[in-house]
């Protein structure tokens, strides 16, 4: 194993819509980093792509209405504290991020929102090209250019870079079939090498030291190839997606509402509270969703609630009492069934009251009773 080295490229201005970002990014290199060279990997933060290719908003528009706006599906939506709502996307860029990878932080002095390129693997095969001719270097010299944002990861605390697009490299080392140091034979190990540079190259970058890029220098040169699969490749897609969807939305989901749907603000998700009253109405409202002709009578008490159900028939009651223990589990509430027809949930701190909810015959969402 050879040793790897980490360089910033410092002393870059304030990129803008236009700027030659090769140019720039070979002078960085010239006074810091002795020169590009052969060999090295050139990552570059999504911000300065973003900048220089004008995919901004004005700070006045609706940064929710452009998560959506910029997403392919939602995976999870939640109110988070006083802060507002945060939605986990696929977003149009490929990687399943926190609000579609839209960010406000370090935009220059007018304050905009930086929205990631479409089409990032794209984005790093230009600039290369772009180093590459200006360099000129033919198109096979090991150079690589890593496009690097920023993400949270499933089961793992904190942030990390990754690679959200790629040109001139390997994304991946596969080891599965090789054999480990006691001559066992790896079955799974499949190494993130683009992440991994992207991570690394983010230890001298930072988010306020306001340098873009960094040069990781001495990868072995069995890592570059000019034909590279790109970073998509590295988005867990189909079955090979275990997160597909958070386990709340999953429940809404298999209910009728999945995250991001007209059903789903139908029925107050996300929430703009999450008292008790207000998770309690939110379970009746999504398990009436297409119940047909049935209604739910509720008795709220300060940390109980009573829903008794009827229907027209034993089947369709069945089928409303299911639907309502599961959308409480969406909530977090705790069920318990006191009588054939009725369902005790339990938390919080509402005041008594009482209320009817008929379901829409029509199939969609009950008004909200006045208590």
């Amino acid at each position: 194993m050879s040793a790897v080295l980490v360089l910033p490229l410092a002393g870059m201005p304030e990129l803008t819509a236009g700027d030659d970002l090769a140019a720039l990014l070979i002078q960085a290199a010239d006074r810091g980093a002795e020169g590009l060279r052969p060999g090295d990997v050139l990552v570059v933060t999504s911000k300065a792509l973003s900048k220089v290719l004008d995919l901004t908003e004005p700070s006045a528009t609706d940064r929710q209405a452009l998560v959506l706006a910029q997403s392919r599906r939602v995976l999870v939506e939640r109110r988070v504290g006083a802060d507002g709502i945060t939605r986990v996307v696929e977003s149009l860029a490929g990687p399943v991020m926190a609000g579609a990878g839209i960010d406000g932080s370090n935009t220059g002095a007018e304050h905009r929102w930086l929205l990631l390129p479409g089409d990032p693997d794209g984005e790093a095969r230009r600039l290369r090209e772009a180093l590459l001719a200006a360099r000129g270097w033919s198109a096979d010299t090991a150079l690589a250019v890593i496009v690097s944002d920023t993400a949270g990861r499933a089961w793992r605390a904190g942030l990390v870079d990754f690679a959200l697009g790629a040109a001139g490299i390997e994304v991946f080392e596969d080891h599965r079939g090789d054999l480990d140091a006691d001559c066992r034979p790896l079955a799974v190990t499949t190494r993130a090498i683009a992440d991994e540079l992207a991570a690394a190259a983010d230890l001298v970058k930072g988010k306020v030291s306001g340098i873009p890029a960094a040069i990781v220098r001495g990868l072995a040169r069995e890592f570059f190839a000019a034909e590279g699969d790109g970073a998509r490749a590295l988005v867990r897609t189909g079955r090979g997606d275990w997160f597909a969807l958070g386990h709340v939305e999953a429940v809404r989901s298999a209910l009728g509402a999945p995250p991001g749907s007209a059903a789903a603000r139908d029925v107050g998700i996300p929430s703009d509270s999450d008292g008790f009253g207000d998770r309690v109405h939110r379970v009746i409202a999504l398990a009436l969703l297409g119940c047909g002709e049935v209604a739910v009578d509720l008795e709220l008490a300060q940390t109980t609630a009573r829903l008794t159900a009827s229907a027209v028939d034993e089947r369709a009651l069945g089928r409303v009492l299911a639907r309502l223990e599961v959308a409480a589990s969406s909530e977090g509430l705790t069920v318990a069934a006191s009588e054939d027809t009725t369902l005790v949930l339990t938390d919080g701190t509402e005041v008594g009251a009482r209320a009817r909810f008929d379901a829409d015959p029509d199939g969609g969402v009950p008004p909200r009773a006045v208590r």
